[in-house]
């Protein structure tokens, strides 16, 4: 644990702010919302949402931590706890052992939970936040939340509960690469790198990840220079202290990429999406992130001199009057990031 008693990579979200990444509504369809519990169980059973609002609710004070590197403490839920509502289905004990949760999703987004860990963990169905039904914009009218876990296993817009013998990959960790175990404290953010070498050494010797759909590179200290990497999918990866200059980011997806120490001046990141980015002592004088997607950016950072290994230095990105960043981008920043990024900006400002 951190000073701040944040995992490893966390930043606090502003207080009061519940940032809104991913889809912002459900599925459109007629069919009033219930919540289903089918698959290796002795009752299989339907709740309407009506019905789940006159149960009893239970409330849950948890931590938040989103895999794009915001967190925020001590939310309040009410909801039914999932192990009572597995109690009236009743799980097969020799065959059920894992569970999928299904989203009203238009890209079927689902998650998937060990049977036992999903009990252990004390999963809630919740209905309310603060008092109040969850809004639709995050998830309502019921969303499952997994504590301990990096959020994006607490599925929005929940209506199905499959119950499995085996593990069924969900959206984000079958489409996405995103770590099935998902332990904040361990930084499970993604799974490793699965490209083969001579294909990584094929696509570095032209310069060009263009379209490339690419996870987990290990690319720390390169000259890169001009890489072309436009519509890439490159999640999570490791760009530290390269040469960067003058390199085509253009509507790439780099969530969690790490730029820290990296020379990216002249660099075009273009309506690319950098949530979760580490940019910490970067060289971004003359670069573009104009419609860029900033949520849990990080531009400062605290580090440790390798000399003694004990004087606390601070790593902080460099932009000049040609960089271009989005005002409006600073309200998806955790607020020491925004304020740092606004003291930036504006000392270099024309007069």
């Amino acid at each position: 644990m951190n000073a701040m008693g944040l995992p490893p990579g966390q930043q606090l979200a502003a207080p009061g702010k519940w940032p809104l990444v991913g889809e912002r509504v459900p599925r459109e369809s007629e069919r009033p919302w219930q919540l289903r519990i089918f698959g290796l169980v002795d009752r299989p059973r339907e709740w309407t949402l009506e019905a789940l609002r006159n149960r009893h609710q239970t409330e849950m004070i948890v931590d938040i931590h989103c895999v794009t590197r915001w967190s925020r403490l001590q939310m309040r839920f009410r909801g039914i706890p999932l192990q009572e509502l597995l109690d009236e289905v009743g799980p097969l004990p020799a065959e059920a052992a894992f569970l999928s949760l299904v989203a009203r999703s238009e890209r079927s987004h689902s998650t998937s939970l060990r049977l036992d860990e999903a009990v252990q963990l004390r999963t809630l169905v919740a209905l309310e936040h603060d008092g109040q039904p969850i809004g639709i914009e995050h998830g309502g009218p019921i969303r499952v939340i997994v504590p301990g876990k990096y959020f994006y296993k607490s599925l929005k817009w929940l209506e199905q509960i499959d119950v499995l013998s085996q593990d069924r990959l969900g959206y984000w960790e079958a489409e996405c690469g995103y770590h099935n175990e998902a332990d904040p404290w361990r930084e499970q953010r993604y799974i490793v790198s699965s490209i083969p070498r001579h294909r990584l050494r094929e696509l570095l010797a032209g310069l060009d990840f263009s379209g490339q759909n690419l996870l987990s590179l290990e690319l720390r200290s390169h000259k890169l220079d001009g890489l072309r990497c436009v519509d890439a999918v490159l999640r999570n990866a490791d760009f530290r202290d390269c040469s960067l200059r003058g390199a085509d980011f253009s509507r790439a997806n780099l969530t969690n990429t790490r730029f820290a120490g990296a020379d990216l001046r002249e660099a075009v990141f273009d309506h690319a999406d950098l949530e979760g980015c580490d940019f910490s002592g970067a060289d971004l004088r003359g670069s573009n992130l104009g419609g860029a997607s900033l949520f849990g950016a990080s531009f400062t950072s605290d580090a440790t001199t390798e000399s003694d290994g004990l004087t606390a230095r601070r790593l902080s990105a460099v932009f000049d009057r040609s960089t271009v960043i989005d005002r409006l981008a600073l309200e998806q920043l955790v607020p020491s990031q925004a304020q740092f990024l606004a003291d930036a900006l504006s000392s270099n400002s024309p007069p």
